[in-house]
Formats: structure tokens, C-alpha cells, sequence
């Protein structure tokens, strides 16, 4: 059983907790429960609860309102608005409801609105990540289990490959994407091979935690224009190195590299004209253009 403190509530749901006090005691729509020394705490069903009452109160309706609903009309309400709203903050609740109940046909179904209304590349940027953050929050609260995990992480892979299949090559350069050893992100890893293909190149995919042995076989066998990678865990001393090594085997591919393990990372003067370093996503996409 998960217990959350009203500050926990305010991290996951967005609502101060002085609101929720406000809706506690002048509405009677929120039911903490108390400890013996009668300290607040909340349950996942409390979450869920908070969830739907601001998704509804975000799109207009009055918590006075929301009060006298019993809760199947609740989550009519909820269904209703979620259908034909897109805003942020609404669709990230909805998806974060659909998540925690592991309601897959209505996760699968808000993604699609998002995809429709945004394109894939916004949904995956403004709709995708900042629910990933949402649920590293959560899983540090203890909220999340490792199924939640593996079911969203399932769906926006699924959905990637979906995208990746769909993106026609029309461009004659080719892609060498791979995460090095210490990097397991698969998720960033296929969300790259789409924003790549998307642009109409070739893209082989060489997969995550590739050592840099079986890197340099890849060599043996095609030279790319570009080998691209990402790194969020390597320490910035050995990036240097990592990136001349890189640049010393596959001496006619362009380097590029992203990744918030960029931070403190300065390219190697001898290497400036080959290695492209890109601290966003939004910078790897304009780069991507640009070719």
C-alpha cells in the first residue's frame, strides 16, 4: 500500500495543498485519511480522485459542482473531456489515470488524439516527456510499480516502431545510432531512429549498452555518414576520450552526440569539424533539418 503525504498530492496532481485543505473541508470531496496524531495521508484511490476532480475543475467546471457528482458520473465527465480536449494539462492527467489503472485501451486511445492533433514529434515532446518526469516523481513516491513502468514503456515503443515503419528513406546518407555501455534508454534510443528516418535518412540501429569492440566491427561491415549517439550516465572525463576514439575509427562519419551528460562536455579541438554535440531534443531536430 502506498501512502502519500498532501505534499505528495501537490507534486503529482498540480493542485497546491492549500487547495486541496480548501477542498476538503468547504467541499467534503477529498477524505484524507489520519494517523494517531491525526496527520493527514492519502491512498492511490485518493490520488486518482484528486486526478479527475482537476481535470474537471481545469476545464471549467466548478468544484461546487463536482461535489454533488457521485463518482460514476465523475467518470463520465472525465470520459466526455477527455475526449474532445487537448490541452496539457488535461491529457497528462487523463494519461496518468489510464496508467496507474492500466486501462490500456483508453491510454492507447488518448495517445492517438495527441498523435492526431500534434503529430508525433510534439506529442512525444510536450505530451510524452514531461508524463515520463511525472512518473519518475511518482515512482520515487513509491506510486508506480514496475508494471506501470513496463506497460507505458511497452506502448510508446510500439507506437514508435509504428512511426519508424511508416517514414519513407529518401535520402541517400545512412544513420549509425547506439547507446554505449552504461546506456540502457531504449525509448530515446527509437524516439531517435524516428526523428532520423522521419527526415528520410537510413538508419541502422545498432541497440543499447553497445561496447565499443562490437562498434568497431560495425566498421568492418558499412561506413555511415553519421554515427549519432546519446549519453546521460557517462562521466564527463571519459566522454573526451569515448569521442576520440569514435572519431580515430570511423575517420569519414560526422560525430554527433546528445544528452544531458553533455553538461560539461567541450569538443575536442583536433575534432571540432566532425563532432556535432546537440544539447536538446530541439537542437538534434533542427540539426536533423539542416542536413
Amino acid at each position: 500500500m502506498v501512502v502519500y503525504s498532501i505534499k505528495d498530492l501537490e507534486k503529482l496532481s498540480g493542485v497546491k495543498a492549500h487547495t486541496l485543505r480548501i477542498w476538503e473541508k468547504r467541499y467534503n470531496i477529498i477524505h484524507p485519511k489520519r494517523t494517531a496524531t491525526n496527520i493527514r495521508y492519502y491512498l492511490d484511490e485518493d490520488l486518482k480522485n484528486v486526478l479527475n476532480i482537476a481535470l474537471l475543475n481545469r476545464n471549467g467546471i466548478k468544484i461546487s459542482k463536482i461535489a454533488k457528482m457521485d463518482p460514476s458520473e465523475i467518470q463520465r465527465k472525465v470520459a466526455e473531456i477527455t475526449e474532445v480536449d487537448v490541452s496539457f494539462e488535461s491529457q497528462l492527467d487523463a494519461l496518468t489515470i489510464s496508467l496507474l489503472e492500466l486501462n490500456e485501451p483508453k491510454f492507447i486511445q488518448l495517445l492517438n488524439k495527441n498523435i492526431e492533433e500534434r503529430g508525433f514529434t510534439d506529442t512525444m515532446l510536450e505530451v510524452i516527456y514531461p508524463l515520463l518526469d511525472k512518473l519518475a516523481m511518482m515512482w520515487m513516491a513509491g506510486s508506480i510499480k514496475n508494471i506501470h513502468e513496463k506497460f507505458v514503456s511497452d506502448v510508446i515503443k510500439r507506437k514508435c516502431s509504428v512511426e519508424i515503419e511508416q517514414s519513407e528513406v529518401t535520402k541517400d546518407q545512412t544513420f549509425l545510432i547506439f547507446l554505449p555501455e552504461g546506456e540502457s534508454n531504449e525509448l530515446s534510443l527509437l524516439f531517435l531512429q524516428y526523428l532520423i528516418r522521419s527526415q528520410g535518412f537510413n538508419v541502422i540501429n545498432a541497440g543499447t549498452e553497445v561496447s565499443i569492440i562490437d562498434l568497431f566491427e560495425v566498421s568492418d561491415i558499412v561506413v555511415p555518414d553519421y554515427l549519432f549517439t546519446i549519453v546521460d550516465n557517462m562521466e564527463s572525463e571519459h566522454l573526451d576520450a569515448y569521442m576520440v576514439n569514435l572519431c580515430k575509427e570511423f575517420e569519414k562519419s560526422i560525430i554527433v552526440v546528445s544528452g544531458i551528460g553533455l553538461q560539461s562536455y567541450v569538443v575536442n579541438e583536433e575534432y571540432k569539424d566532425r563532432v556535432i554535440a546537440l544539447d536538446s531534443s530541439e537542437h538534434t531536430i533542427d540539426y536533423l533539418g539542416s542536413i
